[in-house]
């Protein structure tokens, strides 16, 4: 059987492990160690070749020390994206974030 190709059209998107475990902490060898999974099937999933499963998933992110829905949702990649920024506040930054997120919201349903 042909593994499926994993496309940016698919409704399961591609997960981002590869960019989650970036090489000076986590190496292909030892993220495969870690979830077990063969080394080979690993690289195919990171790179879209080979299809995941939530099981996959969730041993992913126990591996990486992350949730499942982090792995799909965010681009560890992008330090500007609102998670990264989310992750870097302090809690009275979070607060003041919230507090402006919704002020930006409540605008919008309002104009």
């Amino acid at each position: 059987m042909r593994p499926m190709k994993v496309s940016s059209a698919s409704t399961i998107p591609p997960p981002l492990p590869k960019a989650v475990r970036s090489p000076d902490a986590f190496s292909l060898d030892k993220l495969a160690d870690r979830v077990p999974m063969d080394k080979g099937n690993l690289s195919k999933v990171e790179r879209g070749i080979l299809p995941y499963n939530q099981d996959l998933l969730e041993r992913l992110a126990d591996a990486l020390m992350t949730d499942p829905a982090s792995l799909i949702m965010r681009d560890p990649t992008n330090a500007d994206a609102i998670w990264s920024l989310w992750d870097k506040a302090s809690p009275g930054e979070r607060v003041q974030i919230e507090s402006v997120a919704n002020a930006l919201l409540n605008l919008k349903k309002s104009a």
